[in-house]
């Protein structure tokens, strides 16, 4: 008989984001495991890194990171439970790790394994034990991308979701990383499943860790994904948007229609901010109309367009009457301005 085909994975279009932990899979045949987790339609891949040192368990290393990235297109996020991050670092970088944790309770300095986080190019994370006080990471906040709000002790899969330590935490934990105009997010790992999905939403948690509900024996994996998804969604949209459904992460918006040398100009003084923003051609695509005449949608993601118009809006509105006035004065040849390089991490201006 024919094997059974791997459904496409659905888009992701609201707010919520899943990543699959791969603690409670199959351990012996990870490389399925990842793979199963792409086609039912993971956002990302929690990786839950144990020592026996730190934790009384142990996992797996850089190695199998490093062979599981060569299985998945998705992004591979490592949750350090051990004791020395900095003195194996560079091996989880070389792995292809896309965001590193770890752990604010570890005995050695932390801040300078933050630092080569960021100047890997990897997106930065600190988590902490349910009894540790949001207030740790106080010192660490503006290095960091990311926070994980742990909700069981960590570990092993499988707990009891810590419904108070949530309430306590996450919503917090959001307000530490408010200095990030975008990318900014709150990891929520242990216990979240269907039944607490909607809890972890209505606090504002931007991505649900979910383990052992994902691999429960004749569960349609693709099916508990979607359902923690919305109604994370839903918790969110009730609970601090107002009814309104939360805008989807993959959206973009127009922020400014400009000459290109305005655009470019625009789109490398958001960049600073930690905004990506792209440019393309708009209005008439005819190849007929030179570049430097047309103009520019200046675009950017949806979610940060608030935020970029609370920083830019007196800005953009100088741009327009700037390319008002070039293109009444019959559109001279406007000094060259060259496609900004989106900045390195150390070089955005938090």
């Amino acid at each position: 008989m024919p094997g059974r085909r791997a459904r496409p994975a659905s888009p992701a279009l609201g707010r919520a984001r899943v990543a699959a932990s791969i603690l409670d899979a199959d351990l012996g045949n990870l490389a399925y495991a990842v793979r199963r987790a792409e086609t039912e339609g993971a956002d990302r891949i929690h990786l839950d890194v144990m020592d026996g040192h730190f934790v009384p368990n142990l996992t797996f290393g850089p190695r199998t990171i490093k062979a599981l990235r060569k299985r998945t297109r998705l992004p591979l996020d490592a949750h350090l439970m051990i004791e020395e991050p900095g003195r194996y670092l560079d091996e989880y970088l070389d792995a292809g790790c896309d965001s590193i944790t770890i752990h604010v309770e570890i005995k050695e300095a932390i801040e300078p394994t933050l630092r080569r986080i960021r100047e890997a190019g990897r997106a930065v994370g600190l988590s902490l034990r349910p009894g540790t006080p949001l207030s740790a990471l106080e010192p660490y906040r503006r290095l960091l991308d990311l926070v994980m709000v742990m909700t069981v002790e960590p570990g092993f899969g499988g707990q009891a979701f810590m419904a108070d330590v949530a309430r306590a935490k996450i919503l917090a934990a959001r307000d530490l990383l408010a200095h990030k105009l975008h990318g900014a997010e709150v990891h929520v790992d242990g216990g979240v499943n269907r039944e607490t999905a909607e809890l972890v939403g209505s606090l504002g948690a931007d991505v649900l860790v979910v383990g052992s509900a994902l691999w429960i024996r004749g569960r349609d994996m693709g099916r508990e994904i979607r359902l923690v998804r919305a109604l994370a969604d839903e918790g969110f949209q009730y609970a601090l948007n107002g009814g309104q459904p939360p805008v989807p992460r993959d959206r973009m918006s127009t922020f400014a229609t400009l000459p290109r040398h305005l655009a470019r100009t625009l789109q490398g003084e958001i960049e600073r901010l930690g905004i990506p923003v792209f440019i393309f051609r708009a209005g008439d695509t005819s190849i007929d109309l030179p570049d430097g005449e047309r103009d520019w949608d200046v675009l950017l993601p949806a979610t940060a367009e608030g935020a970029a118009t609370d920083h830019f809006g007196a800005r953009r509105a100088d741009l327009l009457a700037e390319a008002s006035a070039w293109r009444t004065a019959g559109m001279p040849p406007p000094p060259p301005v060259p496609a900004p390089r989106p900045p390195r991490p150390s070089e955005v201006v938090s």
